[in-house]
């Protein structure tokens, strides 16, 4: 049920005057009242007042582990240009082009501008609405009664609407499509941030499957000569053909491993196809040689977790999401209040086209409407419950987004600090049973050991050059996995275009 109080003079202009004079002085009055109502940034800073999530001054890297790094890291902030795009650190030609394009032309780029676009046109509805509305119409009757001659009238007119953003939630309203336009931004480039880290990491990927090729390969050709040498032995009676059999077997087994990592590097190749906005294969002969991994940038900015949770525009959309919220729960509540309409109307009616300018034939209107509800069975109070609800899930959602923010962070920064350390080690590994192969075949040539040295031997190398190749992925994955935890990926210099809607 709604009570309504409203004020309709019709009349001849001087009339229309004094009923606007009559109502000018009400309207300002109801505008004056409301003008202490609290700001929507008062209202998050008092919601986001009671978080639980504390954030650390500092990642909880130890010293001296940070401090046995090969690459460093510091603890200054990185700069809005090398977060952007970090990817230009590994200096790879072929990975830069594949970042910029499926900036450009993915799907999910794609998806997220025209998301934007929604927004953004959802803002300017919002805020077109806190203004008044003019509308004007013409038009031509013709009417007969019984045997009457047909006559004609002509009308012409116009009317205005206008609802204040005082009792009524538009200014909320308008505040949420705000909020939701500049989330939009920010999921865009959070969408910019994980495209340019899945590509980075499909890339390491398909480089390290092409460099255990590679290695494969060698150990192929290496153990199809030890295979020719225990031939020449079994013919020579040195051996007998049990030596042969290994070594073949030894060689058939390397053999096989080929086509999984083939498996792997096509599915890499086609992941960065669709990832690009092409179809699977598009990339084939662009990325057909082989090439070495990226190298890992000389030292790493990590900042500390503050500028984290400050550059990270998935942070930054949970931010503004909850703000979004925070405006509809007041565009709710103010359903519990009346609402203000003014509106008004110029008509000129005649019987002639030349009668509609004279003065005599124009009927003027000016409306103050105010209405409010006094019985509605609880529905408001359900909806306003129904809506805190939903703030309380962004608050929520919030607070999650800071807490994965610090996770992503930390684990990142623990597996690049133990990752090199593997790496260094598995290095050194791969070089002594590079060494310990030649030995032991050059051993087995002039009859110094049996054959199972040369098999064992082989077999380790093959072994530890595999694992140095994952170890160096491992360590370029959680490069590239730690820039994006720190929020880099996107062009800081895209900026959401904002439409400040008047204050009222």
């Amino acid at each position: 049920m709604l009570f309504r109080f409203s004020l309709f003079p019709v009349s001849k202009a001087p009339a229309a005057r004094g009923a606007f004079r009559r109502l000018t002085p009400l309207a300002a009055a109801l505008l004056f009242a409301l003008g202490g109502c609290a700001s929507l940034d008062q209202r998050q800073a008092g919601v986001m007042a009671a978080a639980t999530v504390a954030v650390p001054d500092a990642w909880s890297l130890s010293a001296p582990l940070a401090a046995s790094l090969a690459t460093p890291l510091t603890s200054t902030a990185p700069s809005p240009a090398l977060l952007a795009a970090w990817w230009r650190q590994f200096g790879d030609a072929r990975l830069e082009a594949l970042i910029d394009a499926a900036l450009s032309d993915a799907p999910d780029a794609r998806s997220a501008q025209a998301r934007l676009r929604q927004a953004r046109a959802m803002r300017a509805l919002a805020v077109a609405n806190l203004y008044p509305s003019l509308n004007v119409s013409v038009g031509a009757t013709r009417s007969r009664s019984g045997v009457e001659e047909t006559q004609t009238s002509y009308a012409a007119g116009f009317d205005a609407r206008w609802e204040p953003p005082v009792f009524s939630g538009l200014r909320d309203a308008a505040d949420a499509a705000e909020a939701d336009a500049a989330a939009a931004q920010a999921n865009l480039e959070s969408t910019y941030a994980s495209l340019a880290a899945e590509v980075a990491l499909e890339y390491v990927s398909l480089r390290g499957s092409q460099q255990r090729q590679a290695f494969v390969r060698a150990n192929v050709d290496s153990q199809a000569e030890t295979l020719r040498i225990t031939e020449w032995r079994e013919m020579a009676g040195l051996v007998t053909r049990l030596d042969v059999e290994q070594a073949r077997a030894n060689l058939e087994q390397s053999r096989a491993s080929l086509p999984g990592l083939e498996v792997s590097r096509a599915a890499s190749e086609h992941r960065l196809s669709v990832l690009t906005g092409q179809a699977p294969g598009k990339l084939r002969e662009a990325l057909r040689e082989t090439q070495a991994l990226p190298a890992a940038p000389d030292e790493i900015a990590v900042g500390i977790p503050a500028d984290t949770l400050r550059q990270r525009p998935d942070v930054r959309a949970a931010e503004l999401a909850l703000r979004a919220e925070i405006a509809r729960t007041a565009q709710s509540e103010a359903e519990r209040y009346p609402s203000l309409t003014l509106s008004g109307s110029l008509d000129w009616r005649a019987a002639s086209l030349s009668a509609l300018d004279l003065a005599s034939s124009l009927a003027r209107s000016l409306a103050l409407s105010l209405a409010a509800p006094l019985f509605d069975a609880g529905r408001i109070e359900s909806r306003v419950a129904a809506q805190q609800a939903s703030q309380d899930q962004a608050f929520v959602a919030w607070e999650k987004s800071l807490l994965t923010a610090l996770e992503d962070v930390e684990n990142a920064l623990s597996a690049y600090a133990n990752g090199r350390d593997r790496v260094d080690a598995r290095r050194l590994a791969a070089d002594a049973a590079a060494n310990a192969a030649g030995l032991a075949r050059a051993q087995y040539q002039a009859g110094l050991v049996d054959f199972q040295r040369v098999l064992e031997s082989e077999r380790t190398l093959l072994s530890a050059q595999d694992s140095l190749v994952s170890a160096e992925a491992e360590v370029l994955t959680a490069v590239i996995q730690l820039y994006k935890a720190l929020g880099g990926g996107w062009d800081t210099t895209e900026n959401i275009a904002s439409t400040e809607p008047p204050r009222s």
